[in-house]
């Protein structure tokens, strides 16, 4: 008995003995996997925190790329700044040292600890941007305390110039640091991080990946209280692209004083490209209070004024149009063949289901002639009747409206057009056709933008032609970006709608007629083939008092164009509350007084500069003097300018004499007659 246990005693040892033996081979392979691991797998890791101890990588940012008018000429700059940073890493009690540092570099304790909490998640060694533009004493401030705040570093940067008295800021647009829900929700923002600068409005935003470059970096040696000891290495920064506009700096500057203090919007277009060659939108903002990081007061004031400073009028303003939507209605009467043998007696109105409407004078009886230069509203109510809504609106659509025009400005809006369908998809109702008749002159529910009423009205004088606006050359793009700007910008584009030649000549002479012996007869100009229409669009709750700027007065809209057929330069004025659409047609004329003259400072500089007076003269991207080898005759036509006269209609040309100033000055208002001396 005694031998059996001895035994068993024996096998349990041995079990013991080779348990103990496999758990130490075990923990011998654990071990051994573990230093595979950090010495072979992870040696790359390790060496880089290693090098980390002793090495900080600082970014260069790369200079955005500057902006320039057509004609080369500087709008929007670079000016060198320092921004100054947070780095919790170099510091464990960071905390502590926040009043130093809040006193030292003029900041606010609460707003800067608010700072630091925004970035509590974030990795201790990212650098969190705590002051921008930080002037010449607070840097010395840093410098003097690298031993006490080894937390804080500078980095060089170049930072917007923008023009001043915000000049173009709604064109340009403004930037600012990419916000926490741009870099959660927009996946265009991905490869940004918390702190980049990027373009927020205007040119900026929708060029940003074309300006912003692609930052580099400096690898930096530093000892272990974080004072920098050399340079290892650099890795350059790559400047973003320049862009150069189709803004003319002279045109921008006419639409701008133009416009002066009055709210509302100026577009100005060569409506044969669709080149944006000014544009304006009042009240404006600063966007240089962007370019650093806006106070909050700041803020808060723009976005609760009630003149929106910051929308852009040009092409998110959205208004009746008034009488320039009669422009439409005789495309639409004469192409459905409804209009030409139109006569309507206007007694100051007329009865239409049941009611009667109201026109601004007794024009008597009239043909569509004399209803478009004179804007008789009797006339085009009759039209509205004959036409019905679904007609009306398939031509509106069909010029663009109540679509966006595609412009590569964000935040394009596209405006209204009322139709059976638009009703019933809306309110679930049928469409009552007594709206047609405020329809027809540009009321009731139909809702433009400045740059949609410009481009319809300016396609249907170039025979039908609508371009897409744009304001940046496409030349200069690349091809995949150009392809996805498209993308990026639905609108209408460009398309043609065939017109019958006699709606194109009787809608353009009728134009022609208003600048002469119709609404805006005030602003014609002496020698200068300058067409338009005129529009005083109600407001909701207005009423008949003009009282120019009051909350019940009437917007006042113009779109003219030079010459009457196949324009090269169409602009569109809107003044909120502005009365009468004549007021709009003389900032109109300003501008187009400006346009010729340097059309015809240019053209006689290439007269002086030809070497052969006797080989055809290249005027402009439209067409050449003929050939007559006659230099007198080809001298005649430089001088006369090629914007006077339409070359598809030789017989129709008309003998103009050169335009001076003095004769511009007689066939301008007084208070113009300064702005041009």
């Amino acid at each position: 008995m005694y031998s059996d246990r001895s035994n068993r005693g024996e096998k349990l040892s041995s079990y013991k003995s080779a348990a103990v033996q496999y758990g130490i081979l075990l923990m011998m392979l654990a071990l051994a996997a573990g230093l595979w691991r950090l010495q072979v797998l992870g040696a790359t890791n390790f060496r880089e925190l290693a090098e980390q101890n002793r090495i900080r990588k600082v970014p260069i940012l790369a200079p955005r790329g500057k902006l320039f008018d057509r004609e080369g000429r500087l709008i929007v700059d670079n000016y060198p700044s320092v921004t100054c940073f947070l780095v919790r890493e170099q510091n464990k009690n960071v905390d502590e040292d926040l009043p130093m540092i809040a006193q030292g570099l003029n900041l606010d304790l609460d707003q800067l600890k608010a700072t630091l909490k925004h970035f509590r998640s974030a990795a201790g060694y990212q650098p969190i941007p705590i002051k921008q533009d930080i002037t010449a004493d607070e840097q010395a401030f840093i410098e003097a305390h690298r031993n006490e705040l080894p937390e804080l570093e500078t980095i060089e940067e170049e930072r917007r110039l923008y023009p001043r008295d915000g000049f173009a800021s709604h064109l340009i647009g403004y930037v600012g640091e990419v916000s926490e829900d741009d870099l959660n929700n927009n996946p265009r923002y991905a490869a940004y991080q918390p702190g980049d600068v990027v373009g927020k409005a205007g040119i900026e935003e929708t060029y940003d990946q074309i300006l912003r470059g692609e930052d580099g970096s400096q690898d930096v040696i530093v000892d272990s209280h974080g004072r920098e000891m050399g340079v290892l290495g650099t890795q350059h920064a790559k400047p973003g692209q320049d862009l150069k506009l189709t803004i003319d700096l002279d045109l921008q500057r006419a639409a701008e004083i133009g416009l002066g203090e009055n709210n509302g919007a100026v577009v100005v277009m060569d409506p044969r490209n669709g080149e944006i060659l000014a544009l304006v939108s009042h009240p404006s903002y600063d966007p240089n209070a962007f370019a650093v990081r806006i106070k909050r007061d700041e803020w808060n004031k723009l976005i609760t004024d009630p003149r929106h400073p910051l929308m852009n009028k040009a092409i998110q303003d959205q208004l009746a149009p008034g009488s320039t939507f009669k422009i439409i209605m005789s495309a639409a009467g004469l192409q459905e063949g409804v209009a030409q043998d139109m006569r309507v007696n206007c007694a100051g109105g007329g009865t239409f289901y049941g009611r009667f409407f109201h026109c601004d004078k007794h024009h008597g009886v009239l043909a569509i002639q004399q209803a478009i230069p004179l804007s008789c509203d009797t006339f085009f109510y009759a039209l509205a009747q004959k036409l019905g809504i679904d007609t009306i609106a398939k031509y509106a659509t069909s010029f663009g409206l109540s679509q966006k025009t595609g412009i590569d400005l964000p935040n394009e809006m596209s405006g209204v057009m009322p139709s059976t369908q638009w009703e019933w998809r809306n309110y679930h109702q049928k469409y009552y056709a007594g709206n047609t008749i405020s329809v027809g002159i540009g009321q009731g529910e139909t809702q433009v933008t400045p740059i949609q009423l410009l481009r319809a009205l300016s396609g249907i004088a170039s025979d039908g032609h609508f371009v897409r606006p744009h304001s940046v050359n496409p030349d200069q793009l690349p091809a995949d970006f150009r392809s996805a700007l498209i993308d990026s910008f639905p609108g209408s584009g460009e398309k043609t709608v065939a017109l019958d030649p006699d709606t194109w000549m009787t809608i353009t002479d009728g134009m022609a007629a208003a600048t002469t012996s119709g609404t805006a007869a005030a602003s014609h100009i002496e020698g200068v083939d300058f067409a338009g229409k005129t529009g005083t669009a109600q407001v909701v709750g207005g009423g008949d008092t003009h009282t120019k700027g009051g909350a019940r007065t009437p917007n006042s809209w113009f779109v003219g164009m030079v010459p009457r057929r196949n324009p090269e330069l169409a602009v569109v004025v809107l003044q909120e509350h502005g009365d009468w659409g004549s007021n709009s047609a003389h900032i109109a004329q300003a501008i187009v007084v400006d346009y010729v003259n340097k059309q015809r400072k240019r053209d006689n500089n290439l007269l002086q500069k030809a070497s052969e007076p006797t080989k055809p003269v290249e005027v402009g991207a439209v067409w050449s003097t003929p050939d007559s080898g006659d230099p007198k005759h080809e001298a005649e036509q430089l001088h006369t300018g090629h914007f006077l006269v339409n070359p598809s209609e030789p017989a129709k040309q008309i003998a103009m004499k050169p335009l001076s100033l003095g004769a511009l000055l007689n066939a301008m208002p007084l208070r113009w007659k300064e702005g041009l001396r």
